[in-house]
């Protein structure tokens, strides 16, 4: 064990056992000590319960209640949360984990080294730095500090991020600090950092993610706003810009576990190299995504992200691939869907997948409470809005429908899975009988790089409702380059989770109106 480590705005020296939050020094009781340097000295790994007996109570028979009394000291000396830790978590039943950073004492200089090599396993950490307030206008304070709350609020609320609190990140404030030194001392690695300037009835906000280990831009946005409502403005805005983080820490999560070695893959990274090959939407890539879930989850078995996406990847391989839709296998989807929600309930994108494979099974009601609460858990999560608008879509109500799809666009506008936004969209207009607009939200879809076959055979039943004879041989075309064994037999298998019987047939009469019969070769 070193004799020093830092972690956060903390360091602590496992040989003494003394912990300083600066200059100040933090006092822990003897066992609260021991009970941390045996949580760092085993960083990113979960220990169990009688390993931390048998370390800190070698020669003593002690209740849970000891153990549990030193983590609620050490959490209260480290200001962390346990349903959002920065620093201890609670593995269910079996024991602690210690998940920040940790940075050698004397290295701290060596900025973006210690960031990619300390990195422990788990989900990824970011600060919300307080926004510039550029207006020349001190009373306007409120408004910029107003904004970096709510975000770091909205934040939170994806369980994919571990999100400093306002308390840690305000402390940089008008310092200028370097976003790799900030990294550093929270443990953090990604920042979000902005500005905003008001004059008169305009303001204007800028949002950047930046990546800590080499002080990376990942993303930037400027929004231009009228103030005529200024609540319902920064309410706006906080939503947007915590939509759009989201997917794009996701997407250089996966570039990090790319670039590791293969004996340096840890369950989180397996999670995220699955993710990469569920947004390639090929048959073979999905089996390949399902393995490193299965692996992720070997791993950590309690990591409740890995069994919600292997429930969504097998869902997909039935709906979309050549996986059998058979009960057996529905139900075994959504068996590992709950599992996932039991693991972490206030996971909003469980409760999405989970609403997602009991639809496939046709709990039409249940899917739509579960959506709902996907929905209630995280309001900033657009693939939730699509997932809901796609439900109601099948029990008829297209009104309600229409405006989740919007939302879910409007949020991320540059989601990996957008195409199947646009896609559900498209098939929700032609079951309300509404062509035209089925046609152009198909053509959407086709032009993302990534799109699937359906949202070709939606153009082609557009097509057909439309009598748009001279379009159907390019439209009929490109489907059987996609698909060539798309026919109606095939349509009405792969489309068996819609619930009424006549919606089903005014997408088959489409079909066979463009020319399509019940065989490939019809």
């Amino acid at each position: 064990m070193q004799q020093s480590v830092s972690f956060g705005l903390f360091r602590f020296e496992p040989p003494s056992g003394r912990l300083w939050s600066g200059e100040r020094e933090v006092r822990l009781t003897p066992k609260a000590a021991a009970v941390l340097s045996a949580l760092v000295a085993r960083a990113g790994e979960p220990v169990p319960k009688e390993a931390l007996f048998a370390s800190v109570w070698p020669n003593a028979v002690v209740s849970d209640d000891a153990l549990a009394s030193c983590i609620q000291e050490l959490r209260k000396a480290l200001s962390d949360d346990p349903k959002e830790p920065r620093f201890i978590e609670t593995r269910h039943r079996r024991g602690y984990r210690f998940v920040a950073n940790l940075v050698p004492a004397g290295d701290q200089a060596a900025v973006a080294p210690h960031v990619a090599s300390s990195r422990t396993t788990g989900k990824p950490t970011i600060a919300v730095l307080s926004f510039d307030n550029i207006s020349g206008d001190v009373e306007q304070e409120y408004f910029s500090d107003g904004i970096s709350e709510d975000i770091i609020t909205a934040l939170s609320r994806h369980r994919s991020l571990l999100v400093i609190a306002r308390g840690s990140t305000f402390v940089f404030k008008g310092q200028g600090i370097d976003v790799r030194q900030v990294g550093v001392q929270l443990g953090a690695e990604y920042v979000v950092e902005g500005s905003v300037g008001r004059v008169g009835q305009s303001v204007r906000i800028t949002a950047r993610l930046v990546e800590t280990e080499a002080g990376r831009c990942v993303w930037a946005e400027q929004y231009d706003r009228d103030l005529s409502e200024i609540f319902d403005v920064q309410d706006e805005i906080v939503a947007t810009i915590a939509a759009r983080i989201e997917p794009e820490v996701g997407s250089a999560e996966r570039t990090r576990a790319e670039r590791k070695s293969p004996h340096a893959l840890r369950a989180w990274d397996f999670f995220h190299l699955g993710m990469k090959c569920v947004y390639r939407w090929t048959p073979e890539d999905n089996l390949e995504a399902q393995r490193l879930f299965r692996r992720a989850i070997e791993l950590d078995p309690g990591l409740a992200q890995a069994y919600a996406w292997l429930s969504y990847a097998s869902v997909l391989a039935m709906l979309y691939f050549d996986a059998d839709p058979a009960e057996a296998n529905l139900n075994e989807a959504v068996a590992i869907a709950r599992k996932a929600v039991e693991l972490d309930e206030r996971d909003a994108l469980a409760h999405f997948i989970y609403g997602r494979a009991l639809l496939s099974c046709k709990a039409y009601q249940e899917s739509l409470a579960e959506l709902e609460s996907a929905v209630a858990l995280n309001p900033n999560l657009a693939v939730v809005y699509c997932g809901l608008a796609d439900s109601l879509a099948y029990e008829g109500r297209f009104a309600e429908a229409i405006p989740y799809f919007e939302k879910a666009i409007n949020l991320s506008p540059f989601d990996p899975q957008r195409w199947a936004f646009y896609s559900y969209r498209s098939l929700a207009h032609i079951l309300a009988g509404e062509f035209d607009h089925a046609l152009e939200w198909a053509q959407r879809a086709i032009r993302v790089p990534n799109c699937h076959y359906w949202p070709f055979a939606h153009r082609v039943a557009a097509l057909g409702h439309l009598h748009r004879e001279s379009e159907l041989p390019a439209a009929l075309a490109d489907l059987r380059h996609r698909k060539p064994e798309f026919s109606c037999a095939f349509a009405r298998e792969r489309l068996f989770y819609i619930k009424d019987p006549e919606h089903l047939e005014r997408y088959l009469k489409g079909l066979r109106k463009a020319g399509l019969g019940n065989t490939a070769a019809s």
